[in-house]
């Protein structure tokens, strides 16, 4: 099957490539099959390498992100010559230059000034956002938060997404109204909403303009990966990049 890849849906202006990949294509084996763009999860490095040549073909990009090592906290790095070792967002302002993030779960955020001079990729995991990952992205962007269009790439969807009482206290802890985006269920636990939960973030911050959700990474086997479903697995990167 040939590698495909989902465009964002954003009112970006023609320079600005951005989206998310799939697990289709590429040449990893086993549970990492195929598009695995992950090198921190036990693949083959030289599959890894094969399939990241192939995303960036595929994506028509200028050059390979220089990928962030994620940790699940509010660490941000700016630009390539960043010195900022682990950090789970990375803002971007150079032509040529992709911002990207790796997930098989966790929510990914893109945001986009509105000329695009500006943009970056954010690692929503339940953690980073609870800890305010994407506010502290956006405070250190220049751009205005109301001339920011930001898009919302695959990710585990409510009904799939169980949590304990201590994931809700954290959001709660934050804005008693986040308890909207969770709903008890039979087992006495709750099913988080990852996507709701970083739209009130971004609306909260001021970026008005928000697209994209709507995937279940865990109910979709076939274009992506799960950790929650299949714990030893591949990885999807979400991107956004200014074109020469």
């Amino acid at each position: 099957m040939s590698a495909d890849w989902i465009a964002a849906d954003w009112p970006a202006i023609p320079n600005i490539v951005a989206g998310s990949t799939t697990r289709r294509g590429g040449v990893s084996r086993g549970t990492y099959r195929a598009l695995n763009l992950g090198a921190h999860v036990g693949d083959d490095p030289a599959s890894v390498a094969e399939n990241r040549r192939i995303f960036v073909a595929m994506c028509g990009l200028d050059a390979e992100p220089d990928w962030l090592t994620q940790v699940h906290g509010t660490g941000v790095r700016i630009g390539r010559d960043d010195v900022v070792a682990q950090a789970d967002a990375v803002i971007g302002h150079e032509a040529g230059e992709t911002a990207a993030v790796l997930t098989a779960d966790c929510l990914p955020v893109l945001l986009c000034a509105r000329d695009g001079t500006e943009f970056a990729a954010i690692h929503g995991g339940w953690r980073g956002l609870a800890d305010g990952i994407i506010g502290a992205t956006i405070s250190k962007m220049s751009t205005a938060p109301g001339n920011l269009v930001a898009w919302l790439g695959p990710a585990i969807s409510q009904p799939a997404f169980e949590v304990g009482g201590e994931v809700r206290d954290a959001f709660l802890s934050r804005d008693a109204r986040n308890e909207a985006c969770f709903e008890r269920n039979e087992r006495g636990r709750w099913q988080a909403d990852l996507y709701g939960l970083a739209r009130r973030d971004l609306d909260a911050l001021g970026v008005r303009a928000v697209y994209g959700g709507g995937w279940c990474t865990f109910g979709d086997e076939e274009r992506f990966f799960s950790y929650r479903r299949d714990g030893q697995c591949g990885r999807i990167a979400t991107f956004v990049a200014r074109r020469r």
